[in-house]
């Protein structure tokens, strides 16, 4: 890669950068403890098969993405991360006991509805800057289709984080089978039921606005983009977003999400 291209993704990035809130990040103590029971456990006692593991950074950020039709999916993410994964929440799984303290006391972060998700996003930024995991459903929600397919658009939410760590990998993480294992409304997980989870090459937003496959942007165009007016410029950023949110639910289809 060129000087002038590494200079020109440089200035992209300063100029689409989400702010944390500046306050470090760190995931609670209860949770580091039982991340390593709730593997064992876990992996001991259903079906649940992965392929790829070895794609999961064992340290330092990273962005871990997946398709959501069950709310056993982000367990079934923790049992195959060696790490704790924290996730972006809505606010109703913060307002009952016991979910509120399984939330709290695993640093879960609670997205509120009248802020559009503004102070949710900055501590997902907090989590990055402190070198954790943060797991994402670009769905925003658990899958509310009848029947199958139930994978929905996804929103740019995670291309704006993306964007703003611009070499951090993001990892497809592609789940199948854990609708049947805990249906929407079920209270009851059926750990006989069988759940593959496929994991993708990890992708770094960088990576994906040089590739010719990706958004393809020349050093050329970058620097045509950097100089752009500024509401020209933000209606062009919402239109990549868009392309690399769709990108990302393209990958988890491929992969084989229902």
């Amino acid at each position: 890669m060129s000087e002038g291209l590494e200079r020109n993704l440089e200035q992209f990035s300063n100029l689409v950068k989400i702010n944390g809130t500046g306050k470090e990040f760190k995931t609670p103590f209860l949770y580091k403890f039982l991340i390593k029971y709730i593997r064992i456990i876990g992996r001991s006692f259903t079906r649940v098969n992965y392929y790829g593991l070895e794609k999961l950074p064992k340290r330092g950020p990273v962005i871990i993405i997946g398709n959501h039709t069950s709310n056993i999916d982000p367990i079934i993410k923790i049992m195959g991360n060696a790490r704790p994964i924290h996730y972006l929440a809505k606010e109703g799984h913060f307002k009952k006991e016991p979910n509120r303290t399984i939330m709290v006391s695993t640093g879960q972060i609670e997205t509120f509805r009248e802020t559009g998700g503004r102070d949710a996003l900055a501590r997902a930024i907090d989590v990055l800057e402190s070198g954790l995991c943060l797991g994402l459903f670009p769905e925003g929600t658990r899958s509310r289709s009848e029947i199958a397919p139930y994978l929905q658009k996804g929103k740019t939410g995670v291309a704006r984080i993306a964007a703003s760590f611009p070499n951090i990998p993001v990892v497809p993480m592609c789940i199948i089978g854990a609708r049947e294992m805990m249906a929407p409304g079920d209270n009851i997980i059926r750990i006989w039921k069988k759940v593959e989870v496929i994991i993708d090459e990890p992708i770094t937003f960088n990576e994906w606005l040089v590739n010719v496959d990706g958004e393809n942007m020349s050093e050329y165009q970058l620097s045509e983009f950097i100089n752009l007016d500024k509401d020209i410029r933000d209606q062009r950023m919402r239109k990549i977003y868009r392309n690399f949110t769709d990108q990302l639910m393209m990958k988890l289809k491929n992969l084989g999400a229902p």
